[in-house]
């Protein structure tokens, strides 16, 4: 299925050195800038978002990614539930970390954006570790260009909200209500899953299924299973192109500890992979896992439950990328 060089870039083996030992890189990947001669070699780049300038509360997502590429190191190569290898279907590496302005929420935002448009010109697939969820906005950005996606979302919260602190729109809590207004998702083609937690109101719901939105509440999702909630999600996102953004407080706390808005009665960490096996099929042309927060668990496991998400996304993504070169598809990111 490559449609770029044959010779793939691999994960450094811990047959050769040590798990403990080099320098962390996502997945032991090569480092890859866009200077480097072999970036268009690149099919799936892993990227970094080191900033949570959004969030309102307790902040720390914006070490996210350095902790999840140490982590990374535990993860080998083939997922034994599907038998997919990611690194022998796709030229995987990692891109580096868009450079966030820590001061200015607008000009981090335009960076990340610009960073992503470079990614889709030269067809590569994002899979993106943040930083605060409000990342994802711009990543929309650059992705929805030729038209709006489909959207599947994991997350205890909306993100629908309009402003907080007095007309302020950028922020964690509202960036799906911007990437709506803004023509980037179809609101008929997407999904939000697991939503719960206590609420100021109802406003970002009512806004939500004003538009069309499917909420997911984590009691439907238990009462039904997710076999059956995941088919009703696939079916909403049809065979058009379709984003995954995956906020870790989806999960439980008791497994996901660490993230800055933790929401008690949420799934266990095997469900939390499920969800993700039951995407396959979906015409992925991108992913995030945002809000791991390092500061909130000093024991790492949030981050690795996070790199072990990313890493069933990343094989949910080289699936539809070989899907799309099967049919021929012109769909395109």
């Amino acid at each position: 299925m490559n449609t770029k060089s044959d010779a793939f870039f691999q994960p450094v083996s811990a047959m050769e050195l040590a798990r403990f030992a080099g320098v962390p890189t996502f997945m032991r990947l090569p480092t890859v800038s866009s200077e480097h001669p072999r970036y268009s070699d690149v099919q799936m780049g892993l990227v970094g978002v080191p900033w949570d300038g959004g969030t309102t509360n307790r902040p720390g997502a914006r070490h996210g990614p350095r902790q999840l590429r140490d982590y990374s190191t535990m993860i080998r190569a083939m997922n034994p539930a599907n038998g997919i290898n990611p690194f022998s279907s796709l030229n995987c590496a990692d891109l580096g970390d868009v450079p966030p302005n820590p001061v200015d929420i607008h000009d981090s935002l335009d960076r990340v954006t610009s960073f992503f448009s470079g990614l889709k010109q030269n067809g590569i697939l994002p899979m993106t570790a943040g930083g605060d969820h409000l990342v994802t906005l711009p990543i929309l950005r650059a992705l929805a260009s030729d038209g709006p996606l489909g959207l599947i979302q994991f997350d205890s919260h909306t993100d629908l909200f309009d402003t907080y602190f007095g007309g302020h729109k950028y922020t964690h809590g509202t960036p799906f209500r911007r990437a709506v207004e803004e023509g980037l998702i179809d609101p008929k083609r997407f999904v939000q899953v697991g939503i719960r937690g206590t609420a100021y109101n109802t406003e970002d719901i009512d806004w939500g299924i004003a538009q069309g939105i499917r909420i997911i509440r984590i009691e439907e999702l238990f009462q039904r299973g997710i076999a059956d909630v995941m088919s009703e999600v696939r079916e909403i996102v049809g065979d058009q192109p379709t984003y995954c953004t995956y906020d870790i407080d989806f999960v439980d706390p008791t497994f996901a500890p660490g993230t800055g808005t933790p929401e008690i009665g949420g799934p266990n960490s095997f469900q939390a992979q499920q969800v993700i096996r039951e995407l396959s099929g979906v015409n992925l042309i991108g992913a995030d896992l945002v809000e791991v927060a390092p500061p909130f668990d000093a024991a790492g496991g949030t981050a690795w439950l996070g790199i072990s998400l990313m890493f069933e996304l990343m094989c949910i993504l080289a699936e539809a990328a070989k899907n799309r070169q099967i049919r021929g598809s012109s769909h395109a990111v």
